[in-house]
């Protein structure tokens, strides 16, 4: 959308500033443009030239670009054409702008042609400001556009406007991406833009009518070619999605915005669709005398169809293998593979499925960053043929992550955080860091324990040493959570006297007296009080964080900034991280913004 604007402005200007007028559209522009070339003002061209020049060498000048650049190249070659080119074309103003106003009254036409003209126009102005306020929400890094505020300032913008007999309202990108490039930070740019233009036009129309109007069309020209950006353009090309910004950007400019957008919306939707009905399914026969179905790509109801003529092209009774390796699998898909399946078992055949990978396609979800995973309920005896089918799964579904493993292998491993948590299975790191292969080195152990150092626990040992020292990581979180067998065992059951387990929960001791000694913790997000074993979950990760510090190299490397220690418990009924602080509450949201205490959000 931005690009096609982009082009029509450009297109547009190059007009004025051969010293002409712009025509009403992007194609009658092109087929005047040879013919204003060859009849050209000079001193238009140089005055647009001028301020091009001006506009891309100001920015550079860093001790000097406070002043936006637009400014200074108008206030520049203005100064100079009024000396030395009287002749180039000026800015025209009314003699009186305010009796431009008037009063409001019924517009002419029938009812229903007056309501089409007031949907027509609300429509148009809807889509053009929504569109530009998130093509804005892209220049910037600041706060994000509210819509709805964006359509009701719009909607009294208009009624206003129309009753003083004043063109309809939008939200524009040319504006407001120039705020953006001169400075803006708040919507206050947009009201400041049309005070400034009052106030100009009404108590200094003279001195705008000094400005030349290639001037102005030098500043549209660099702003509309700014909105065409290669680095969009080249990052659209290795997405394959090249073809959908070059129509929406051509539609824009020769059609007009919503029409572009339409036209796009519907060119992305029909490729979507088209790559959904690309599945590969292949039958071959092996010598052994089995067949094996290979279905690859992704599955849906669109290509249901294919999938059963070839899946029936099988002949009866025989032994089929059926290798699943695709990345999304919808119920129609599932339903026919599985209506096959119970068909061609009754009539006598065999039929080899991978069933976690078959679950898996049915699951997988856009969202995951692992590869698709679901809670399994395995009876005892089939324990190791689950086993191996996940690992078949894997196999199958590996080919999407291979090369980045690849590069892991390669490059070795640079991991950002080192996190220590517990051994309990239903802790999952990576899901509730939201990281991926390489970015995390962990360490599992009954309790998410950190035995001070010289406490002869030499496997925390070297991994916290190693972790700092060699692979320089930036952060080391301790993870506690929820439903803790170890603090159960340490408030209540005890381990067999004598053993490993009853010497290794010792270390949990200091965490007991400190959970003592604390208030009760109440959960920020629900405002329950936590249970005590909970209690004693949290209190152990502030345990934990204090005996990191026992290791030199962790207060070495904290000391220098190099390394933040962060506690986090994790509630696994509610699917959700805390933050642990060394005080009360003891416990924060971990999406909340932690300016109170004094240290960034663990995201």
């Amino acid at each position: 959308m931005l690009a096609g604007i982009g082009v029509t402005i450009a297109v547009q200007q190059l007009h004025v500033v051969l010293g002409g007028q712009a025509q009403s559209s992007l194609i009658a522009n092109l087929a005047a443009l040879p013919g204003r070339l060859v009849a050209h003002h000079p001193h238009s061209v140089l005055v647009g030239v001028l301020t091009v020049a001006i506009l891309l060498v100001w920015p550079r000048l860093s001790k000097v670009n406070v002043v936006p650049a637009p400014l200074v190249a108008v206030v520049a070659v203005t100064a100079l054409a009024a000396v030395w080119m009287p002749d180039v074309t000026r800015v025209n103003l009314p003699d009186q702008p305010l009796q431009e106003l008037i009063l409001p009254a019924i517009p002419d036409g029938t009812p229903g042609q007056i309501m089409a003209a007031v949907l027509t126009v609300a429509l148009v102005a809807s889509v053009e400001s929504l569109l530009s306020a998130v093509a804005v929400d892209k220049l910037h890094n600041g706060k994000r556009s509210n819509l709805d505020r964006e359509l009701i300032g719009q909607g009294a913008a208009n009624a206003v406007s129309g009753a003083l007999g004043g063109m309809p309202v939008t939200g524009v990108i040319v504006r407001s991406s120039t705020n953006v490039a001169a400075g803006a930070k708040s919507r206050a740019s947009a009201i400041m833009h049309g005070l400034w233009i009052a106030a100009f036009v009404l108590a200094a129309g003279s001195m705008l009518e000094l400005i030349p109007m290639a001037a102005l069309a030098g500043v549209l020209l660099v702003t509309g070619l700014r909105l065409v950006q290669l680095a969009h353009i080249r990052t659209l090309r290795r997405h394959d999605e090249l073809l959908v910004y070059v129509v929406t950007g051509a539609g824009v400019a020769v059609l007009g915005l919503a029409e572009g957008v339409l036209i796009g919306l519907v060119l992305a939707i029909a490729r979507v669709l088209y790559r959904l009905s690309r599945a590969t399914v292949t039958v071959t026969e092996q010598d052994d005398g089995w067949w094996t179905v290979q279905i690859r790509g992704t599955l849906v109801f669109l290509g249901v169809s294919s999938l059963i003529r070839t899946l029936r092209s099988i002949p009866t009774g025989a032994r089929v293998r059926v290798d699943l390796s695709v990345n999304h699998l919808d119920h129609a898909a599932y339903e026919a593979i599985e209506d096959w399946r119970r068909g061609h078992l009754a009539r006598g055949g065999s039929v080899e499925l991978n069933r976690m990978a078959f679950r898996a396609a049915l699951r997988s979800t856009p969202t995951r960053r692992l590869l698709p995973w679901q809670p399994q309920v395995i009876a005892a005896p089939d324990q190791r043929a689950s086993m191996l089918d996940g690992i078949r799964a894997f196999e199958a579904s590996a080919d999407d992550i291979r090369p980045m493993l690849a590069r892991l292998a390669a490059d070795g491993q640079r991991p950002t955080q080192l996190f220590i948590t517990c051994a309990d299975s239903r802790i999952v790191p990576n899901l509730i860091t939201s990281t991926g292969p390489g970015d995390q080195f962990c360490v599992r152990n009954i309790g998410n324990l950190v035995p001070p150092n010289g406490s002869d626990s030499n496997s925390v040992d070297a991994a916290i040493e190693f972790a700092v020292e060699v692979l320089g990581v930036k952060s080391i979180v301790v993870c506690g959570h929820s439903h803790c067998g170890a603090a159960a065992a340490a408030l209540g059951a005890k381990a067999p006297a004598g053993t490993g387990l009853q010497n290794w929960l010792r270390h949990l001791e200091p965490s007991v007296r400190r959970a003592v000694a604390i208030p009760d913790i109440v959960d920020p997000a629900t405002g329950v009080k936590l249970s005590p074993a909970d209690k004693l979950s949290v209190a152990n990760v502030g345990v934990q964080l204090s005996n990191l510090r026992s290791f030199a190299c962790v207060r070495k490397a904290e000391a220098e900034g190099r390394l933040e220690l962060i506690g986090l418990w994790f509630d696994i009924g509610a699917a959700a991280a805390r933050l642990v602080l060394d005080r009360e509450p003891y416990l924060v949201r971990a999406d909340e913004e932690l300016a109170t205490a004094g240290r960034r959000t663990v995201r």
